[in-house]
């Protein structure tokens, strides 16, 4: 069995240029989870910062869970990410350099159940960086239909 992809931030790719990828524990609540699995999960606007030496995800969406009742969660506030000291430590280190942010990528469920993030290191592109990306995209659409063909 392999990983259930969830949720991707497509728009990543396209605004930022990433450089490192990890993939992170969340602390969740019983609602949370629940609608995470439904695939209620949003991440425009998303980020990761750092408080306290501990690396928190900042504007994720969790919609409120279908069935939830009086105890249902708060759609958007912060949730602690889990990683290794070492691994936050080299994260906090290269996000001090200027212009670097922490973006999640994608949301997942393992084998066992969890659910897990995909964050990345990265740095926003510039406007003529997007320009030749769509290029990019437009050569390789062009090439796959020629092959089709």
């Amino acid at each position: 069995m392999s990983n259930k992809i969830i949720s991707k931030n497509k728009k990543a790719g396209f605004h930022y240029e990433l450089f490192e990828k990890f993939v992170t524990g969340i602390i969740l609540t019983g609602s949370e989870i629940k609608s995470i699995r439904q695939g209620k999960i949003n991440f425009v606007d998303s980020y990761c910062i750092f408080i306290n030496n501990e690396l928190f995800i900042r504007s994720l969406h969790i919609a409120e869970y279908t069935h939830g009742g009086y105890a249902n969660h708060v759609p958007v506030h912060d949730r602690k990410l889990l990683l290794k000291r070492s691994e936050l430590n080299r994260i906090q280190r290269k996000v001090k350099e200027k212009g670097f942010t922490i973006i999640p990528i994608s949301c997942f469920i393992t084998e066992k159940g969890l659910a897990k993030l995909e964050i990345a290191i990265s740095r926003g592109k510039k406007l003529y960086d997007k320009r030749e990306t769509i290029k990019k995209k437009d050569r390789k659409r062009e090439t796959d239909r020629a092959e089709k063909n």
